[in-house]
């Protein structure tokens, strides 16, 4: 069985799950034995809380998927007969290009070094390795255990089997991967994600909407279709295909278009008119929030369940 091996923070521990319901042997990598062992202990529990609720992926049972899970605090130990590398250090390109420097030192010429960085391109992480061919950003989305796309983000020199490797294994664990065919700042889910929020702050800014209303119009208006379907489909369905849509409201798209105000600075009275709503909603209590976000999960859980089963029917 191919070996993954990881590091051990959130989204390290969100990935060997991940990996473990597919049934591949992972290793956790990290420097503290402390920050391994309490991570084991996390994954443990959230798979349990996971198997009691219904929610636990993979055709293997808990117990299966634990035994999958082996931790190690030695790095040459732990790249030892690996095939898929997946870097987990926190945000920060100085502590990344550090960790890729040291991999590409000991690693063979067919392992696979992979990213999950969420904003650093490529080109920023890679470039001067000796083995920049083997290297990919595989972005995820948090929660990845219930938000399954990952965005495959290849530097201008990796190897084209590289990119299709990555893709097949993420497909393999039941993730949904999308392939960029270059890098670009924000890759695509970002760039995607900062055009709403900049008109959503603009809408609330100019007095047109209250926060919590926006956010409505996201979660029961915009955001029901687009579980589904994207906003390029959505053109196609809503006319009679997509030349179609484009013929009809063309005009008035740019017209609505060349209204939208600048790149607002996000912060001052509007940052803090809207964290007051967002706080009179959620307080900014780590236990309230904490409970806001497991609540978030199970909604993504059940969503990802009935996404699913719509599809197979």
């Amino acid at each position: 069985v191919d070996i993954y091996f990881l590091f051990s923070g959130l989204i390290g521990r969100s990935w060997a799950m991940v990996f473990a319901a597919g049934g591949f042997k992972v290793k956790l990598y990290d420097i503290a034995q402390q920050q391994l062992t309490s991570a084991l202990e996390n994954i443990c529990k959230q798979m349990k809380e996971l198997e009691e609720s219904g929610f636990l992926k993979g055709s293997l049972n808990v117990e299966q998927q634990l035994a999958l899970i082996s931790i190690c605090t030695d790095l040459k130990a732990a790249v030892e007969g690996a095939t898929f590398i997946q870097e987990c250090t926190p945000e920060n390109l100085e502590l990344k290009k550090k960790v890729f420097g040291q991999l590409d030192l000991i690693v063979g010429d067919n392992v696979i070094l992979s990213s999950s960085t969420s904003c650093l391109l490529p080109s920023k992480l890679f470039t001067g390795l000796k083995h920049v061919k083997q290297c990919i950003v595989s972005h995820p989305v948090n929660p990845p255990y219930f938000v399954p796309l990952v965005e495959i983000v290849p530097h201008p020199e990796t190897d084209p089997s590289t990119t299709e490797r990555t893709y097949a294994l993420m497909k393999k664990i039941g993730q949904s991967p999308v392939k960029l065919n270059r890098e670009t700042e924000g890759f695509v889910l970002n760039r995607l994600q900062y055009a709403v929020i900049s008109e959503a702050w603009r809408l609330v800014g100019e007095g047109v909407i209250s926060p919590t209303d926006l956010d409505l119009v996201m979660s029961d208006g915009l955001g029901m279709r687009y579980a589904f379907i994207g906003p390029l489909e959505t053109m196609h369905l809503n006319a009679e295909g997509f030349t179609n849509y484009c013929e009809r409201y063309r005009e008035g798209m740019r017209l609505v278009l060349n209204t939208f105000g600048p790149v607002p600075e996000f912060s001052g009275e509007i940052e803090q008119k809207i964290s007051q709503a967002m706080s009179e909603k959620i307080p900014v209590v780590p236990k309230v929030l904490d409970a806001r976000r497991k609540w978030r999960d199970e909604c993504l859980a059940g969503l990802a369940k009935l996404k699913k089963k719509m599809k197979s029917d």
